[in-house]
């Protein structure tokens, strides 16, 4: 089974992507539920827990989701890295609209925003084998994923 991580700060479309690969019926999961992390502001992955999903073999592709503190000690266990990306202007007023999620919607919050996109994005960037600007159609992003994911797969070596 391949494996895509699927990273970004909030508000750059993880979840929608994930939504929309799941409907096209791709394997996904959210990390921020299910269990998967953890943590009161700072949140980390419960390392068996990914480990355990990781271990996990199925056909097809994976795509996992998530944005924590220890995520790069992960990343050789991904076929592929991906860098969901959007000006701050976007990702502020994505999080102010969202039903989905109430982080972001506070002073404080968007604030922690700013400050996550200029300490921790070079990070990820940094970690990250691909990027994705979402400023595009949500099927546009969905559609460069899945082409991430077929390049990764064992056969299409």
């Amino acid at each position: 089974m391949a494996v895509v991580f699927v990273t970004g700060m909030s508000g750059t479309g993880k979840s929608a992507a994930l939504a929309e690969l799941a409907r096209r019926g791709h394997q996904v999961v959210d990390t921020d539920y299910g269990g998967y992390s953890e943590g009161v502001g700072e949140q980390l992955w419960r390392e068996d827990r990914i480990e355990a999903l990781l271990d996990a073999r199925n056909d097809g592709v994976l795509f996992v989701s998530g944005c924590v503190s220890n995520q790069a000690r992960f990343y050789p266990r991904f076929d592929a890295v991906v860098l969901l990306t959007a000006p701050e202007n976007v990702i502020l007023k994505r999080v102010a609209g969202r039903d989905t999620n109430d982080f972001g919607k506070d002073d404080g919050e968007r604030a922690r925003i700013l400050d996550d996109l200029e300490k921790i994005g070079p990070l990820l960037r940094a970690g990250a084998t691909v990027e994705i600007d979402t400023r595009v159609r949500l099927s546009e992003v969905v559609d460069a994923l899945e082409r991430i994911a077929d390049g990764v797969l064992p056969d299409a070596r």
